[in-house]
C-alpha cells in the first residue's frame, strides 16, 4: 500500500488529496495544513523556501512516504526545484496553474487567473504564459482575501456570503470579457460550484472554470505506478496534521472529517 504526503498552507490541498484517493484507492495518506506558515502567498520566495525545507524533512523523518504532492500553486511555483534538488530519491509533484488548458480551449482569446499574490508576480507564471498562451491575452488577477476567507470562513459560511466574496473577482473578469477562469490556488477550488453557479446567474454559460487536480492525481498515479513496489506496512490511519501548538482551532477538526481524515495532530 503506498503512503503520499500532502503538503500546503493550509486546507487549499484538500480536494486534490480527494482526487487522488479516487484515482489510487486503498493509499494511506499523511495531510499537512501548515498552519503556522499560512498564508505562503504573501512570503518572500527565501522565506518561504525555508519554511518549505524543514516542512518537507519533518514529514520524511516521520512517515516516510512513499511520494509529496506540494498541493499549493504558490509553494510549487517557488519552492519545487529546491525540494526536488534537496531531495533527489524522492518524487515530488508539484501544482501548475492550468494555463495551457484554458489557453487551448478559450474561444475569445482571453483567460482570467485568479492567484495569490507572490503567485501572479512570480516568473514562473510569466514563463508559463509565454510557453502556452503566447498567443492570448492572460488577464492575472490577486485574490489574497479570498484564500484567507476560505481558510478561516467557508465552513460556517452561507452560501450569500461565499458569492459576495466571489463576485468582485468574477465581475472584474466577466468585464474583461474571459472566456476561461483558472484556478491558479488551491484554495479556490472549494468555491469552484459556487464560482459556476454565480457565472449560470449572471447568464455567463460560455464561460468555463480550469482547475488542476485531476491532472495532478493522474500524474501522481502515474509516478507510483513507475516505483518499486513500497514493503508491507502495517494499515496506516489517513492522517490531518497541523503545526501550530494545540489547542487546534475547532475548525481543523471539521475539515478532517470533511475528507475522511483523523482528529488534527501536531507534525
Amino acid at each position: 500500500m503506498y503512503s503520499v504526503a500532502f503538503l500546503d498552507s493550509g486546507v487549499g490541498g484538500l480536494p486534490y488529496l480527494q482526487a487522488a484517493k479516487e484515482i489510487i484507492p486503498g493509499m494511506s495518506v499523511q495531510y499537512l495544513a501548515d498552519n503556522a506558515g499560512f498564508p505562503y502567498g504573501t512570503k518572500t520566495a527565501s522565506s518561504l523556501k525555508e519554511i518549505l525545507a524543514d516542512r518537507v524533512r519533518r514529514l520524511r523523518s516521520r512517515f516516510l512516504p512513499d511520494a509529496l504532492v506540494i498541493a499549493c500553486n504558490t509553494a510549487s511555483q517557488i519552492g519545487l526545484t529546491s525540494l526536488r534538488k534537496a531531495h533527489p530519491d524522492f518524487p515530488i509533484i508539484g501544482t501548475v496553474p492550468a494555463i495551457k488548458p484554458a489557453a487551448q480551449e478559450t474561444k475569445t482569446g482571453r483567460i482570467g487567473v485568479m492567484a495569490t499574490e507572490s503567485t501572479v508576480k512570480d516568473i514562473y507564471l510569466q514563463n508559463l504564459i509565454a510557453e502556452h498562451a503566447s498567443d492570448v491575452e492572460v488577464i492575472k488577477l490577486p485574490a489574497q482575501a479570498l484564500v484567507s476567507f476560505i481558510e478561516k470562513k467557508y465552513l460556517f459560511s452561507t452560501p450569500q456570503e461565499r458569492e459576495s466574496e466571489i463576485k468582485p473577482y468574477i465581475d472584474f473578469l466577466l468585464e474583461k470579457k474571459v472566456d476561461r477562469i483558472v484556478l491558479a490556488c488551491t484554495h479556490f477550488l472549494h468555491v469552484e460550484k459556487d464560482i459556476e453557479q454565480y457565472l449560470a446567474k449572471a447568464a455567463a454559460n460560455s464561460v468555463k472554470v480550469v482547475e488542476s487536480q485531476w491532472g495532478v492525481a493522474r500524474r501522481l498515479a502515474q509516478i507510483l505506478a513507475s516505483c518499486e513496489a513500497p514493503a508491507e506496512r502495517a494499515e496506516q490511519e489517513n492522517r490531518f496534521l497541523l503545526t501550530s501548538d494545540p489547542p487546534f482551532d475547532p475548525m481543523y477538526a471539521l475539515w478532517a472529517e470533511r475528507f475522511g481524515l483523523s482528529a488534527p495532530d501536531k507534525l
